[in-house]
């Protein structure tokens, strides 16, 4: 039977049966970059992986990195299901929404543990319109004491906030915090008893915390977790690619460097060269905090 009889009985066109697959020549390359930051960041999905590689130079589209990342078996991180928001009898939002940097900040507390068992408490503080993260403070134990002095810290280097959200913890309402805030003229924003999800942005920010940091660390000591913490920080900020910003970072890494006197500094120079980059990073600084 002749070819043109057979691809016309099974409905065939005469071009696919000729086609002859072929192979860029930068896909081992390709491939191997997608792996290495695949185990590097496993808790990244093809999207993030794609915007790290474009930002070392590589120019290349999510739907050529899923298909290499579905082909090598990598793990495809399940879509969240859709909420409904919150609203009130008036159709209004529940939520204040920030509409520019400064306008609303947000904290709460998250906890861990070292090898010991003993417990370490997190406080967390974040711009919910940069996302940029302002501090994680690890202590043993955190009072509303230390609330303040985190929060000093942050408004000497970034301003004061016109608002600040937080839940209803002993350590938020206290007397001397609500006071020491009204003199400085941030307006404090409690959510209902019992609904985190109203503290969105913070519950967000602790989730990935604890599932690309928290839950991959065996801790020895307090100060283990504290230079760990800063160093998640700074990558956080300056690196990690963020979803609802278009797959980048919330802060420049210079920006971030000037903010951050006193609390370690961001690598200025590559100590290594980026395997994943195309010219394995000899002429692409743009990423040296990967490293």
């Amino acid at each position: 039977m002749s070819e043109r009889r057979a691809c016309h009985l099974v409905n065939q066109p005469r071009g696919t049966q000729r086609y002859q697959p072929t192979q860029r020549d930068d896909e081992d390359a390709l491939t191997r970059a997608v792996i290495e930051l695949a185990s590097q960041y496993g808790r990244y999905g093809y999207r993030r992986i794609t915007a790290l590689l474009q930002r070392v130079g590589w120019r290349v589209g999510k739907d050529r990195i899923e298909r290499i990342w579905r082909r090598e078996g990598l793990k495809v991180p399940q879509k969240q299901k859709p909420r409904g928001r919150l609203w009130l009898n008036d159709g209004s939002c529940v939520r204040l929404r920030p509409e520019r940097a400064n306008h609303v900040w947000s904290y709460d507390f998250v906890s861990t543990f070292t090898h010991d068992g003993r417990t370490v408490r997190m406080l967390n503080l974040i711009d919910e319109y940069t996302r940029e993260c302002l501090a994680i403070r690890p202590r043993r134990r955190l009072n509303s004491r230390n609330v303040i002095e985190v929060l000093a810290d942050a408004m000497v280097q970034r301003g004061i906030p016109e608002h600040i959200r937080s839940d209803n913890g002993p350590e938020f309402v206290a007397k001397n915090l609500r006071k020491w805030l009204q003199n400085t003229g941030a307006k404090t924003l409690y959510i209902e008893p019992g609904s985190p999800w109203e503290n969105g942005y913070c519950e967000s920010f602790n989730s990935k915390l604890r599932d690309e940091f928290l839950n991959g660390e065996i801790f020895y000591s307090l100060k283990e977790v504290q230079v760990l913490a800063e160093r998640w920080r700074i990558h956080y900020n300056t690196v990690r690619p963020h979803s609802s910003l278009g797959y980048k970072p919330p802060a420049p890494a210079a920006q971030l460097a000037e903010a951050n006197a006193g609390h370690g500094k961001v690598e200025s120079k590559e100590r290594l060269p980026l395997f994943h980059a195309p010219d394995c990073g000899y002429r692409t600084n743009s990423i040296t905090a990967l490293h």
